[in-house]
């Protein structure tokens, strides 16, 4: 598994105080960043405590610091790892869609879906599945996407819609975004 470089929680206004207590008595460097309470960075780890009360975390130590410093010292609770005990709704059933292409000039409007459940959910754990947007390698794309289809529960279907059909539809529909629904 990859380690985790960046992480966002709220913080209460003790643990705020508590955490930059924390930062100032370890000798981490302190700077300005607008709409933020202080910003702060030591070897590879930078933290952002913005005024609405959000916390970023990010760079190389991040996870450590979450880990051995964040949960234990100042949130006194921990959170990486136990997800879905935090959030038992993560691991229900459900169906994701998406769509790529536009059908009317480019090519076929393909629309996809994938049915997961706790199984699938807990077999992809690792592996690093996400949004395909966060994804920078085709080849990468395609080997999850192989994953993805070959995982034993999850059900798949891609619909794709050319052109002749996609102007119909739209001849009828007059709306892209009614069409994409």
């Amino acid at each position: 598994m990859k380690p985790l470089t960046s992480y966002t929680c709220k913080l209460a206004e003790p643990e705020a105080q508590a955490l930059e207590r924390f930062l100032r008595d370890r000798g981490y460097a302190f700077r300005e960043v607008p709409y933020a309470r202080f910003a702060a960075e030591k070897d590879k780890v930078n933290l952002v405590f913005y005024e609405s009360g959000k916390l970023v975390v990010q760079g190389k130590g991040t996870q450590e610091f979450v880990e051995f410093v964040l949960e234990p010292e100042i949130l006194r609770q921990a959170r990486i790892g136990y997800e879905s005990v935090l959030n038992p709704e993560l691991l229900l059933p459900r169906v994701g869609v998406d769509e790529s292409g536009k059908g009317d000039f480019f090519g076929p409007l393909c629309i996809a879906g994938v049915y997961v459940n706790e199984a699938v959910i807990r077999a992809w754990k690792d592996v690093g599945i996400q949004d395909s947007k966060r994804i920078s390698s085709d080849r990468r794309i395609a080997e999850l996407a192989e994953l993805i289809r070959g995982t034993e529960g999850c059900v798949t279907s891609v619909v794709p819609i050319g052109n002749e059909a996609y102007n119909r539809l739209y001849a009828r529909m007059r709306s892209v975004n009614a069409i994409l629904a």
